[in-house]
């Protein structure tokens, strides 16, 4: 198993900086685990695989973003660079896609979760986050003059929540966090009239044409989940906003645990067990992760979810993992249950090997055999 007592210079948890630590909820943090702990080597696995076998892995796409957070949080646990994050980040020169005809596409901000991950954990230098302030700033203004409908998917919660967050807690921003809740009061309560959110069934919508249907698709639940767990671990406890966050996380994951299948994945098709009813590994990898830092966290209730964590994960590394370290069973390009089918072994992606990675980070802090050792 690849684990190093230290990170190499160039990646070094010497120089961690915990921008926002205190006033963040909880924030995940370097602590590497024992040599004895068995989910890292899956992990370095599927990340070694995607990296010499992965299609378009120099953009700043939304789908490289997923797993250079995914990346980073793999370093984090184990105590080992693998070197990719930071030349990629670098070759980008730490800037967002653009798309003159929609400035502000939440797809185009995704990068800057990765970048985030990078200062605050590896390299406090101001340059990384440059173009993403910009941005940031550039669009809370625009939120404040009465547009607020940027966020009309629920893919959008992650592609670009956490980062008005995270730069609003850790510049002192108040305005950041205040644009980022209208933007989700709008995809909650508003968007195709009645919300994405269903309060019935605890889940969303993936966009206005959805909405008062029965589809409820686990890629969409999946982003929405995962935002809200990594939104609610920098928010302040003390955020005017964070009970309602927890609800609908606690909400959710209620129905998610209810609707697991026996082999441990989620259908693609949440209520429907018919409609494709193969294995789908991309929800399910996020759902794991969002799940896990809940409980980690005590925003859930351990003994009810870990069991629903640990079934995820087993599913994700004894059947979606590959012997050859593809990591398979992955929902291609689409916007509900419908689209990229049928999934098979073979089908892969960089959003669902990095979410697999962010799953694994948890499920490492609820391994007894991963706890560092105590000094």
């Amino acid at each position: 198993m690849r684990v190093a007592a230290t990170l190499v210079a160039s990646l070094t948890l010497s120089t961690t900086v915990l921008v926002g630590q205190a006033a963040a909820a909880s924030v995940d943090t370097a602590d590497p685990v024992p040599a004895a702990c068995p989910v890292v080597a899956p992990m370095y696995t599927a990340a070694d695989y995607w990296l010499a076998h992965g299609t378009d892995l120099a953009s700043a796409s939304w789908k490289n973003a997923v797993f250079h957070v995914g990346n980073l949080a793999m370093v984090l646990t184990s105590g080992q660079s693998n070197h990719k994050t930071l030349p990629w980040a670098q070759a980008l020169k730490y800037q967002l896609d653009t798309d003159p005809a929609n400035e502000f596409t939440p797809a185009n901000e995704a990068a800057g979760e990765a970048y985030l991950d990078l200062y605050t954990y590896f390299h406090p230098d101001p340059p990384i986050l440059a173009a993403l302030r910009a941005r940031v700033a550039d669009e809370v203004a625009s939120v404040q003059a009465g547009h607020v409908k940027y966020w009309n998917t629920v893919d959008a919660l992650n592609q670009a929540w956490p980062q008005f967050v995270r730069l609003g807690v850790m510049d002192k921003k108040p305005e950041n966090i205040q644009a980022a809740q209208d933007l989700f009061h709008y995809a909650e309560k508003r968007a195709g009239g009645f919300g994405l959110f269903n309060e019935f069934t605890g889940l969303w919508y993936h966009d206005a044409s959805q909405v008062g249907s029965f589809q409820f698709w686990s890629r969409g639940n999946g982003e929405a989940l995962a935002a809200l767990a990594t939104v609610l671990q920098w928010l302040p406890k003390d955020d005017p906003n964070r009970p309602e966050y927890v609800r609908v996380f606690q909400k959710m994951a209620n129905t998610l645990r209810l609707v697991q299948r026996n082999d441990g994945f989620w259908n693609v098709d949440l209520l429907n067990p018919f409609d494709h009813p193969g294995p789908e590994s991309s929800g399910t990898a996020l759902f794991t992760y969002a799940l896990g830092w809940g409980v980690n966290n005590g925003i859930l209730d351990a003994k009810k979810f870990t069991p629903t964590v640990t079934k995820g994960w087993n599913a994700l590394t004894t059947k979606a993992l590959q012997p050859s370290g593809l990591f398979g069973y992955v929902q291609g390009d689409a916007t509900g249950p419908h689209g990229a089918q049928p999934v098979t072994a073979s089908d892969t992606g960089a959003y669902a090997v990095g979410a697999y990675l962010m799953a694994g980070q948890q499920v490492a802090k609820l391994t007894p055999a991963c706890s560092p050792p105590t000094s």
